[in-house]
């Protein structure tokens, strides 16, 4: 039996739903579902459904089509550090 060989990378990638608490946590809303687009590619879809990269000092959410970072997000003591500029939008459920 012939086994593939991994990609390092993507053996550290998780779903965006393993940034549900996080997310809660900062925006106070459930934001898996929320939806968000990607400015290279134009995909649209949940966040939950974006790959989440959570094995460095911050977070990183990247396309599944393009692999483009959509959102980055770092937790410090005292503040949150967020940048979105990979998205087009994305919108906040009410």
């Amino acid at each position: 039996m012939e086994t593939q060989p991994t990609d390092p990378v993507l053996a550290m990638m998780l779903d965006g739903n393993a940034l549900a608490g996080t997310l809660q946590e900062i925006f106070s809303v459930e934001m898996t579902t929320a939806d968000i687009q990607c400015a290279a590619c134009g995909r649209r879809g949940e966040m939950g459904s974006l790959w989440a990269f959570t094995q460095a000092p911050g977070v990183v959410l990247r396309c599944p089509t393009c692999h483009n970072i959509l959102l980055r997000i770092v937790v410090a003591p005292d503040r949150y550090y967020i940048e979105a500029r990979g998205a087009a939008h994305f919108c906040i459920p009410r």
